[in-house]
């Protein structure tokens, strides 16, 4: 099936609009008791010019009754609208890590990996923030305005219109600024995401560096990236820090006209001193969603670019993609390639490639570095975009099976061997559900002894609860192909595909891998991507590639009966490379 279209941020906020409503409804609860203190006090402090002192004691229990509920009723309504953005921001999150497992080479070759990190985690944050403090605080300041303007209209229309002369400068202010605060945004983000990926790629390469002594290098490309950051950073500071100190300005502006305007009209007798001192109150109250203003769009608009960055990944189209009505493979074990050519961009990799295997039959793909062996494996597997009808399945086409499923019908062992930062026993076991029962680790066990690892791990200090560090780093590079290899040979794939699984072991544990191979191969298909001949020798049938074209085909022995041929070649090289290595 297809992939869903990515959604907007309105589709994600949806199905909370019940919770968004009610808290919206409370914030204008929290405003309304907010709003009515200030005229409270008007009453009050007449009362007080007048020496009516019972009727101030009656109005301060009031005030602290409306102060007490507006309390509670301000936590309800923020409890409400920030669970949304949490809400939002795991949606996105899983959403983000399905999309990420369907894509293909093409968009990790684009997207390094630590700006992949940076807007899984850094953007998501950004975009919780926008949706949860950002929308509450639009609501709330749209509401404050609005209540508060009102009360100063039934007070006085004239101190009205002086306190709201400065707020068109603020309008004009905000649009233009608003414009440079998204740019800027995006800009921090970007540099923050480049940041991530030269910390990832410094770590992931430690050892590397450590041994050409590169430590100073890395730290200058560290230190260049760093201060990248830092300076789009600071580029964003300054405009938020001009932001503040403006949206300051003109809220205090309208205070000292309404002040100025508002003393007069006391001593023309027009105005109480109450209501003199209530609508400062009421002008007080715009000045906070005025000074927050500042902050709210800053939030929005790098909120607005995060949510951008992240759209980037979900919009990535996936390289292999499921058709609609996709069927299940009939686990039978069967494959046939007919006339299969690729290419990546303009090189063609391989070149009207065509063979047949039977179930239960195994085929070596033989052929010098950049031949096209590696490519053909994954094409069988499906793990890059197979053309349609030109890889067959027990007779269906590839391309029209469920990928899931096609996936755990056809293994794939890949010849770089990745592994987590967890125990053998989880890497081992990654197909099992879990690894802990005692069934589970018999079968460990077994796949570790078929992959010639077994007794290896077991000389290990934990055994199979070693860890073996971030990439296997604990590990050296034979047993990390052993251990990848025991997990493939643990899913029991009708059909397995092995890609060079023997190029980092010595002659020895090749001939154990290899005898335990051919045990395991008897109950299922068997496809051998390799450059040894030694290997090679072992499958009932050998098919060679030179420059993506199949060049020669056949069993071991027919193929060395042709001493001008790409296979006898290989193999007398790689007899004579024995020979030298026996001195």
């Amino acid at each position: 099936m297809d992939s869903a279209q990515p959604r907007s941020l309105s589709d994600y906020l949806r199905p909370h609009g019940r919770r968004l409503w009610q808290g919206a409804g409370l914030l204008i609860v929290t405003n309304a008791f907010d709003k009515a203190i200030p005229w409270l006090l008007k009453d009050a402090v007449d009362a007080l010019v007048a020496g009516t002192l019972g009727s101030v004691a009656r109005t301060a229990a009031w005030v602290a009754f409306l102060a007490a509920a507006m309390g509670f009723v301000r936590t309800a309504s923020r409890t409400r609208v920030f669970n949304v953005g949490r809400d939002v921001e795991f949606e996105l999150r899983n959403e983000l890590l399905e999309h990420l497992h369907r894509l293909g080479p093409s968009f990790f070759q684009r997207v390094p990996t630590g700006e992949t990190m940076s807007r899984s985690i850094n953007d998501l944050a950004q975009v919780r923030v926008m949706v949860g403090f950002g929308m509450l605080n639009i609501v709330n300041s749209a509401v404050a305005f609005g209540l508060s303007l009102a009360c100063m209209l039934a007070m006085s229309r004239e101190l009205t219109v002086w306190a709201v002369l400065p707020f068109p400068l603020l309008v004009l202010s905000a649009r233009v600024l608003g414009k440079a605060m998204f740019s800027r945004s995006q800009a921090s983000q970007e540099a923050l995401g480049a940041l991530s990926t030269r910390v990832q790629e410094a770590l992931a390469g430690v050892r590397l560096v450590r041994a050409f002594g590169a430590e100073r290098e890395q730290e200058e490309l560290f230190e260049e990236a760093n201060q990248n950051a830092l300076q789009k950073n600071m580029a964003l500071v300054v405009i938020r820090g001009f932001i503040w100190p403006l949206m300051i300005g003109v809220a205090s502006l309208g205070t000292l006209l309404v002040l100025y305007r508002g003393t007069g009209m006391v001593r023309e007798g027009t105005l109480t001193v109450g209501a003199l001192v209530a609508f400062l109150a009421y002008v007080e109250s715009l000045k906070w969603p005025t000074m927050g203003l500042g902050y709210i769009m800053a939030v929005l608009q790098r909120g607005r670019a995060s949510f951008n960055r992240v759209r980037e990944i979900l919009d990535a189209q996936p390289d292999v993609v499921e058709v609609a009505g996709a069927s299940s493979p009939k686990q039978i074990g069967a494959l046939r390639v007919s006339d299969l050519s690729y290419q990546y961009g303009d090189r063609r990799v391989l070149d009207h490639v065509g063979f047949e295997l039977p179930a239960q039959g195994s085929l070596a793909i033989v052929g010098r570095t950049g031949s096209g062996k590696s490519t053909l494996g994954a094409l069988l597997a499906r793990i890059l975009p197979t053309p349609k009808g030109r890889v067959f399945l027990d007779g269906d086409d590839v391309t029209a099976l469920r990928i899931r499923e096609l996936r755990k019908t056809v293994g794939y062992a890949q010849q770089e061997a990745f592994l987590f930062s967890d125990t053998i026993a989880n890497n081992i076991g990654y197909a099992l559900s879990e690894t802990s029962s005692a069934q589970a680790r018999e079968r460990i066990r077994g796949a570790a002894r078929s992959a010639a690892v077994l007794s290896e791990i077991e000389e290990l200090p934990d055994g199979f609860e070693t860890l073996v560090g971030e990439r296997g780093v604990q590990l050296s590079g034979g047993q990390k192909q052993r251990i990848a290899l025991a997990r493939a040979l643990l899913s029991e794939p009708r059909v397995l595909i092995m890609d060079d699984p023997l190029s980092a072991v010595d002659a020895k544990t090749e001939a154990r891998i290899l005898d335990a191979l051919e045990e395991a191969g008897k109950d299922r298909t068997m496809i051998l991507v390799t450059h040894r001949v030694a290997a090679a020798e072992r499958c009932d049938r050998i098919i060679v590639l030179d420059q993506g074209r199949v060049v020669e085909e056949g069993r071991h022995e027919e193929l060395l009966a042709k001493p001008d041929g790409v296979y006898a070649s290989l193999a007398a090289r790689q007899r004579l490379e024995a020979e030298l290595g026996t001195l």
